[in-house]
């Protein structure tokens, strides 16, 4: 008997993967999800009360960490319902439109991130190279801009995504490979063709995270011929202490994406569901949570805040 195909977004659903070979033990995968954005949500939070309230830290360098935060928040609070509808609830149908507006989101908020981390990549560049003239190029009124034209550009890019979605057909229910949406896994369930959905895809994100990382990576090759060209290895070591923050969060952020696309495209043999499964929480669960954590070792400034705020009777 032919099983019926919808192109109605209202009319069919998908069903959201749990933890391979873990889906009767709930009680403990859900402490590590819960334990994870009570981390990101906690540590993007705090930065960015520290920077708010602190005028000293209103610097392009502390702005765009603030930037950073805000993103990561975003990220966190779009892959959180369906993590909770999953690994609390034991609720793992999600409806086609819910689906479409997820991934939207994820999408939007993970090139906002790239977005911001290239943003910061310019300010450690301008910083080091034209130091006399940071405070000028870098002005308060031209950071706003930037983030302005970061949320714009996301946005916009990512807008037609549902749109071109709810054109296709697809069964009745159809089994995704995460605990959330992403646009490439809903796409191939798709019983309709592709080529356009595939296209732009392909387009938004060479446009987007693969021009970002290119840029990023042209910022630091200018970095370090500045920083070699100092004459003191002292003076070389500190230039170069004010990016590690930075190169820790882009490497957060680009490993596990350019591992999963290395292991789609050149892979020889199809690799068990759990190590894709694996890469995608870590592209999209820990930079929030470890972002925070990396700034907070290694800023002084922001350090010192947060030892503060714990022992406020010690300072």
């Amino acid at each position: 008997m032919a099983i019926s195909k919808h192109s109605n977004a209202s009319s069919f659903f998908f069903i959201l993967m749990d933890l391979p070979g873990l889906e009767t033990s709930h009680c403990w995968t859900a402490i590590p999800i819960c334990l994870i954005y009570i981390l990101s949500v906690l540590g993007n939070i705090t930065i960015m009360h520290i920077v708010k309230s602190v005028p000293s830290l209103h610097t392009p360098m502390y702005l765009f960490l603030s930037m950073l935060s805000m993103a990561d928040l975003g990220l966190s609070a779009s892959t959180l319902p369906s993590m909770v509808a999953v690994f609390l609830l034991g609720q793992r149908m999600i409806g086609a439109v819910a689906c479409f507006m997820q991934l939207f989101f994820i999408h939007t908020f993970s090139v906002i991130e790239s977005a911001v981390l290239l943003a910061m990549a310019f300010d450690r560049c301008v910083a080091i190279r034209e130091p006399l003239r940071y405070a000028t190029i870098l002005t308060t009124r031209r950071i706003g801009a930037i983030g302005l034209a970061v949320v714009i550009r996301s946005a916009a890019l990512h807008l037609p995504l549902p749109v071109l979605l709810g054109r296709l057909t697809f069964q009745p229910v159809s089994a995704l490979s995460h605990s959330y949406c992403v646009h490439p896994d809903v796409l191939r369930l798709s019983c309709s063709s592709t080529l356009v959905n595939s296209g732009f895809g392909l387009f938004v994100m060479l446009s987007t995270l693969g021009m970002d990382a290119v840029l990023i990576l042209l910022s630091y090759v200018l970095i370090l011929k500045t920083v070699l060209s100092i004459a003191s290895n002292a003076e070389r070591l500190k230039a170069f202490n004010t990016c590690i923050s930075h190169i820790c969060a882009v490497l957060l952020f680009y490993t596990p994406l350019v591992s999963l696309s290395m292991i789609h495209r050149f892979g020889k043999k199809k690799l068990p569901a759990q190590v894709y499964m694996l890469l995608s929480y870590l592209h999209f669960l820990m930079p929030p949570m470890l972002n925070p954590i990396v700034y907070s070792v290694k800023t002084k400034e922001i350090r010192v805040r947060i030892l503060k705020m714990l022992h406020p009777k010690k300072h």
